[in-house]
């Protein structure tokens, strides 16, 4: 034992300067966990908020979208029933278009990606409830449904619709900020190249390679949907302005803009 002793002490009295990188990792590693720690609790906090802003808009919902005894009275006339469906189901459908508003328009996409990042908690949120209210949502107005029927029916517009604000209100909030500096400014140009590939003043040589280049940029940053290239591909050729007749002997060509492979993920 005093001859272990003895050895630690020449082994610290030659090896002394160790003690300070060792100091700089100890330090480093417990600012790490406690940045590991405040992201955790903020999480949980976020969660508690999200949970919260869906239980108060459901109760509100319920509140001021139930047409009192019409609903739940089952001697009611039926058209009751109908009319709040018809009422739900435009909610449903608005709902519905403002999500498809980003999902089809490629400069929204670029200005706030996180809207189609199915990774993203929120995102994620929104795909189930929409899912739940497309899989509650009755045939018709005039469909044979229950008081539950209508009352589950309800509940998932009402998470569906808060669900979508919460996830718009967060992707608004993040812009671009989960991306590097460097993928940052692909964004960038993939936004100012759009303007040309979409500018009815441009020839379509120049919408064309602009409309290649915003693939190439958003390529590995951003999942367009099929739906999304299809509609950005019209845009692009979109016949130009009325222009004077070219002669018979030299027409003018407008080649469709190239379609370029895409990777997708699934959203889960």
């Amino acid at each position: 034992m005093d001859e272990f002793i003895r050895g630690f002490w020449v082994f610290a009295g030659s090896y002394w300067w160790l003690i300070f990188p060792i100091m700089g990792m100890a330090g480093g590693a417990a600012k790490a966990w406690e940045r590991s720690a405040k992201r955790r609790h903020e999480r949980r906090l976020e969660t508690l908020r999200v949970k919260a802003e869906l239980k108060a808009a459901q109760v509100e919902a319920r509140g001021g979208r139930r047409l009192g005894p019409s609903v739940v009275d089952t001697t009611a006339p039926p058209v009751a029933s109908n009319t709040l469906l018809e009422r739900l189901f435009a909610e449903h459908d608005e709902i519905t278009a403002r999500w498809l508003d980003y999902e089809l328009d490629v400069a929204k996409l670029i200005a706030f990606p996180a809207m189609s990042d199915g990774r993203q908690p929120l995102v994620a949120a929104f795909l189930r409830a929409k899912r739940t209210a497309d899989a509650l949502r009755p045939a018709s107005a005039d469909a044979s449904v229950t008081e539950q029927q209508v009352s589950e029916y309800l509940d998932a517009v009402g998470a569906y619709a808060v669900a979508f604000e919460v996830a718009e209100k967060d992707a608004r909030r993040l812009r671009d900020s989960t991306f590097s500096e460097p993928e940052r400014k692909r964004l960038d140009r993939a936004q100012q190249l759009l303007k040309v590939a979409v500018d009815e003043s441009a020839t379509q040589a120049e919408r064309n390679i602009a409309y290649k280049r915003v693939r190439d940029e958003l390529d590995g940053l951003i999942l367009l949907s099929d739906e999304a290239v299809q509609v950005l591909e019209k845009q692009v050729a979109k016949e130009l302005p009325a222009q004077p007749a070219a002669a018979p002997d030299a027409p003018e060509s407008h080649p469709e803009p190239e379609r370029m492979p895409l990777r997708r993920d699934e959203a889960s």
